[in-house]
């Protein structure tokens, strides 16, 4: 069986809880056909990466999909590119608050999801969960953990991308939530159009 490591970030900025994790917690552990493999990363610039990288790795998975939570939004939203910079509105998990730092000196501006992202959007929807493509992944750990994953796996078969989801109905503003059910209905039928 074809395996796919799914990630989620542990709860940052206060927060008590992180959807993107309790969205993981409750995948099924196949889906379509994939195993999925799940790994909670923390909210640390470098560190978030260099793990995914590494568990992605030690199991051979054929793709990795991470996921996110991104308070302010009222849509599942895969994502479409990451870009190489590092700018912390606030500090990670670590205290540590870059600016305006490049994530790789030596690397592209930008990578593309090798996901199919638009397929994603189409699928969460589909599953009556309001969903669209998102062309920015932001420049705190959400985006440098996604651009280090397509920076070490560019090129190389494994296919891997980022989907965003809102904030959990009971921590955020109206407009700007969703329910758990809804997340883990969004994230399973991405996941079946991958």
């Amino acid at each position: 069986m074809k395996k796919l490591l799914v990630t989620a970030f542990e709860p940052f900025g206060g927060d008590e809880i992180n959807a993107s994790l309790e969205t993981l917690k409750r995948l099924d552990d196949v889906i379509a056909g994939f195993q999925i493999v799940k790994l909670q990363v923390p909210v640390v610039f470098e560190e978030a990466g260099g793990l995914v990288i590494s568990k992605a790795e030690e199991i051979g998975a054929d793709a990795v999909l991470s996921l996110g939570q991104a308070a302010g939004r009222a849509e599942v939203t895969p994502e479409y590119v990451a870009i190489n910079l590092r700018n912390a509105r606030i500090p990670d998990n670590a205290g540590r608050q870059p600016s305006l730092e490049p994530i790789d000196k030596e690397g592209p501006a930008a990578f593309f999801a090798t996901l199919p992202v638009f397929e994603m959007a189409n699928a969460i929807n589909g599953a009556g969960v309001p969903g669209n493509v998102s062309y920015s992944a932001g420049t705190y750990v959400c985006n440098d953990l996604f651009y280090t994953v397509m920076k070490h796996f560019d090129r190389t078969g494994i296919k891997a991308g980022f989907i965003h989801v809102p904030g959990l109905q009971s921590e955020a503003e109206p407009g700007q939530h969703m329910t758990l059910d809804d997340m883990i209905m969004a994230v399973t039928a991405a996941i079946k159009a991958i």
